[in-house]
């Protein structure tokens, strides 16, 4: 499955991703942000072995995210913790290609996906947290559309601090489509 934006064309991952995946978890600016997972190290098979189960999980769609320009893979996003029960998922994305940061593919991919989840997966509710150190990423989900909704206080772990996380989210019916 192939979705676009203007600057990155988004793919399914598979095993062949695994050496971008296993440099953007060796780099901890690139993971600073990231799932708690990141903050381990992760071998090349851990990686691996979750790149080969990654599109069977029937509560999370994720999508590589490529250069238009290049083709290569440099991050990925999806939707995770699908409830058909409650329409609702949990948006997540991760630019791993520093050469790629602050140039608005963030924002560009977070609508596309945003859209795949109300028009494809018939979705109500599409929500995040971000940490509140992470500017870039809080303009990106607002530029997107997403709202505030609250501040989670002290919710991460990062570099011997604790930071708060924002939560945001946009529901269907404020959707304006892209």
């Amino acid at each position: 499955m192939f979705l676009d934006t203007n600057k990155a064309q988004l793919r399914s991952l598979d095993i062949n991703d695994s050496a971008e995946f296993y440099a953007w978890s060796c780099d901890r600016e690139v993971t600073q942000f990231s799932l708690s997972a990141y903050a381990y190290p992760q071998s090349k098979a851990d990686i691996s072995t979750w790149l080969s189960g990654i599109n069977a999980n029937k509560t999370c769609v994720t999508f590589g995210i490529c250069s238009v320009k290049t083709d290569k893979l440099i991050g990925y996003a999806g939707i995770a913790s699908i409830s058909s029960l409650n329409r609702s998922g949990e948006y997540f994305i991760l630019i791993g290609n520093k050469a790629y940061w602050g140039d608005g593919i963030g924002t560009e991919v977070t609508k596309v996906i945003t859209d795949y989840g109300f028009n494809t997966l018939g979705l109500h509710r599409i929500e995040l947290t971000a940490y509140a150190n992470n500017p870039a990423a809080i303009r990106a989900y607002e530029n997107a559309g997403y709202m505030h909704e609250g501040l989670k206080k002290e919710a991460g772990f990062r570099n011997g601090v604790f930071i708060d996380k924002i939560m945001m989210a946009i529901l269907a019916p404020d959707w304006q489509g892209i």
